[in-house]
């Protein structure tokens, strides 16, 4: 399978020279998988450039959001297939205790946050409840499942012919980011992340900035580089980057953080446009 990063921020920064290497737009992530599978992962902003680069060979699009929060559904009114007579979209998602997924989402495609209401979309359009399991999409095995932070969000673990991505945007680990329990089910997404090859993952706070937040269910770059190594995986890929750390700052927070703990696994900065292969 083969990742695309469209975004990667966890809101929308300033514009401006100092973000052009890690880019500005918010997450979002294109898996195409060997058969021609079309996957989608949040619809942050930068879902509408992607939306742009699908041709009108590809008839079936499947985005998986793993959860509600604004900036994950920001571009969703203006993904381009979705406009697209014929052209079958498949929405996964979580409910809530009391909603449905197309309940909620029609909470903002609808005015007066959106001109255009969800049941007037030409596409064909399917939206499926995401409960904790797993279902397949096309050549993709999917594992959901519930993670840590506010309000129902998933992690999804994607695998293709031996090969696994697990994406984790929105997460923390450990709630006050004590060390990890030895005993891996307690440990939020771990079940998600273990042996992946490649795990996309939240790395929004520096270790200085991560008292303040405790409980908002973002990590601190080295909670997640020890998340990483203690999950096995091959590849960490850093994530959800916070919209007031310009290009320098995401650097020094890199290198911070490996100087208090380097993991056996590589290290990717989650930068717009990075192609990963998995």
């Amino acid at each position: 399978m083969r990742a695309t990063l469209w975004g990667t921020r966890g809101s929308l920064p300033n514009a401006g020279p100092e973000t052009v290497r890690y880019g500005g737009n918010t997450s979002c992530v294109e898996v195409r998988g060997r058969g021609g599978t079309v996957l989608v992962l949040d619809a942050g902003t930068g879902i509408r450039r992607l939306g742009a680069c699908i041709n009108g060979n590809v008839k079936r699009v499947d985005l998986l959001l793993t959860h509600l929060h604004m900036d994950h559904i920001q571009g969703l009114g203006f993904f381009g297939p979705l406009y697209r007579p014929g052209m079958e979209v498949h929405i996964w998602g979580p409910p809530s205790a009391t909603m449905n997924l197309r309940a909620r989402l029609a909470r903002y495609l609808s005015p007066p946050l959106f001109p255009v209401r969800i049941r007037d979309l030409p596409c064909s359009l399917t939206l499926h409840d995401v409960h904790p399991g797993e279902f397949e999409v096309g050549e993709f095995q999917i594992r959901a499942d519930l993670v840590s932070h506010p309000g129902p969000t998933l992690g999804f673990r994607i695998s293709e012919n031996g090969g696994t991505l697990a994406y984790m945007p929105d997460h923390e680990p450990i709630v006050g980011g004590g060390d990890l329990p030895a005993e891996h089910e307690w440990t939020s997404g771990f079940a998600i992340a273990e042996g992946a090859d490649v795990l996309l993952h939240d790395s929004q706070y520096s270790r200085e900035q991560y008292p303040e937040h405790v409980g908002w269910g973002h990590s601190y770059v080295e909670q997640t580089l020890r998340f990483a190594d203690r999950a096995g995986v091959g590849k960490l890929v850093t994530f959800h980057h916070d919209p007031a750390h310009d290009d320098a700052m995401l650097d020094r927070m890199l290198e911070d953080a490996l100087r208090a703990f380097r993991p056996e696994c590589t290290i990717q900065p989650g930068q717009e446009g990075a192609v990963i292969d998995t």
